[in-house]
């Protein structure tokens, strides 16, 4: 595909975004489920805030995300975390911030064994002084932490995120 080609296609994935969100609002992000790497690697997004402001994420064990070992595969743990604490943040922020993942450290406490789960929030409050600190800044780098569950209680692992965040006008003066 020329790149031209994908500039064109843009805006088609953007309109089919507010299409889909109009008539199933946060509901919408349950369909990230059938996005190819959460697909082939079985995690499913089981709950999502009517505000967007958390996620419920599981991953059970299945033959094609084992490991050598018969445990959860790393990275499978890792790719269900990726992208929630910066859906949240761009949800929240709107069109004028752009939000990116900056760095992440997955600590691995124990094998996962059957299904795991993790939730991924941000309190609105925490998401507004977010929101003051860069309109203020122009920039931050904000760290987030989660934990993954097993169906026993105990900590899998743990997971910190950090997070980028700028006002688009910051993005385009500094470029």
């Amino acid at each position: 595909m020329s790149p031209n080609r994908f500039a064109q296609s843009k805006p088609l994935f953007r309109y089919v975004n507010e299409v889909l969100r109009r008539f199933g609002g946060t509901r919408v992000f349950l369909l990230m489920s059938l996005y190819a790497p959460f697909l082939g690697a079985g995690i499913r997004i089981c709950r999502v805030a009517d505000d967007a402001t958390w996620f419920e994420v599981e991953l059970p064990l299945r033959f094609w995300n084992k490991n050598y070992f018969g445990t959860h595969f790393g990275g499978s743990l890792y790719a269900m975390t990726d992208p929630f604490f910066a859906l949240i943040l761009t949800e929240f922020l709107g069109p004028d911030y752009v939000v990116w993942d900056k760095e992440a450290t997955i600590r691995f406490k124990r094998p996962g064994r059957g299904t795991t789960r993790a939730r991924f929030e941000i309190p609105r409050q925490q998401l507004e002084t977010i929101r003051q600190h860069v309109d203020r800044d122009g920039k931050r780098h904000e760290i987030f932490q989660t934990n993954l569950i097993g169906p026993d209680g105990d900590v899998i692992a743990e997971i910190e995120k950090t997070v980028s965040i700028r006002r688009k006008s910051t993005v385009i003066n500094s470029a």
